[in-house]
């Protein structure tokens, strides 16, 4: 039932993408933590760190506890209610759908010129667009397809696998909480500890979708790639673009901050659409892989009648995420 959810969950993002803001619970999240954010911006640096930690570990302890609820919760319903409910649940913790959409149309907009896809470009990433030639964009796009891959979905699949919905649910709170907080300057003590904590739980993911992007068993292949990810400021990003920019033999980079696979060629039009591939075939290796863990590993059976005796078709559901 586990992976039927996900499976479920998978499908829905397919045809749908993401909800309104309106209707999403990462944006009620978001909506949530600006207030606390810029409260704890304004506070002296101890108590802006202490306060950031306690806000983090408070608001993931209540999100873990109301998932790991209601997981428990479906275990009683009806298999064909409970599979439906657990993939609404999951669904907003990971989104494929408009990341791809989004590269796509980064992509056309070039073809209507520069300020048409410098101004596209920006709704994904947080630097400035406004110098960027062709080039550039498609490079950033690229990043951000490959980046937001591991981010957006196999974190997210990964951590349902480990933990079930509470995994998921914490780890895109987690993502949510860095990509609203952990900044320097006057954001540098009141979000580190947001960002440490990104950091952590995206960890083995990040490198997990390195192998989906540019699967690998050869040690040559491995330093290689490990050396591109020592190039980023990021402990964990230059991993998976480290990994598409070999894998399509182009060059990515931050005018002024790192530049991977430097010697290769700029990419064109074709590379993104190339990117796009890979990505897909990982993104669906990825969906593939965490439906069969999660249907082998979950943890919380469905309760037996006290007359009844245990039976072997007993379904089981475990008690999201971002990416």
């Amino acid at each position: 039932m586990f992976g039927a959810a996900l499976l479920l969950a998978w499908i829905v993002d397919a045809c749908f993408g993401e909800p309104r803001d309106a209707l999403h619970p990462v944006a009620w999240l978001g909506r949530l933590m600006a207030p606390v954010g810029r409260w704890l911006r304004r506070c002296a640096p101890r108590r802006a760190f202490i306060g950031g930690a306690l806000a983090w570990l408070v608001i993931a302890g209540g999100l873990a506890s109301a998932a790991w609820w209601l997981q428990r919760a479906l275990a009683a319903w009806p298999w064909w209610a409970a599979v439906p409910a657990l993939a609404l649940l999951l669904k907003p913790t990971f989104a494929w759908r408009m990341l791809r959409d989004e590269v796509i149309a980064i992509e056309a907009a070039l073809g209507e010129g520069l300020p048409a896809a410098r101004q596209r470009l920006s709704r994904v990433v947080s630097r400035d667009t406004s110098g960027l030639g062709a080039d550039q964009i498609r490079e950033t796009a690229i990043e951000t397809l490959a980046e937001n891959l591991g981010d957006s979905l196999v974190a997210p699949l990964f951590w349902y696998a480990v933990a079930g919905l509470s995994g998921a649910v914490v780890y895109r709170f987690a993502n949510t909480a860095d990509a609203m907080w952990g900044y320097r300057g006057e954001w540098e003590w009141a979000g580190k500890w947001a960002a440490r904590a990104d950091d952590v739980l995206s960890w083995l993911p990040a490198r997990l979708t390195a192998l989906l992007l540019r699967p690998t068993v050869r040690i040559a292949a491995w330093r290689a790639l490990q050396a591109q990810s020592r190039l980023t400021p990021s402990p964990n990003g230059g991993w998976p673009m480290g990994a598409i920019a070999l894998r399509l033999g182009v060059r990515l980079g931050k005018p002024g901050v790192y530049a991977l696979n430097a010697q290769a060629r700029a990419p064109q039009s074709a590379d993104v659409a190339a990117a796009l591939r890979v990505a897909g075939i990982a993104a669906w290796t990825a969906v593939a892989a965490a439906v069969v863990v999660s249907s082998f590993g979950s943890r919380h059976p469905t309760p037996v009648h006290p007359e009844q005796g245990p039976s072997l078709s007993t379904a089981r559901v475990e008690g999201l995420s971002c990416a």
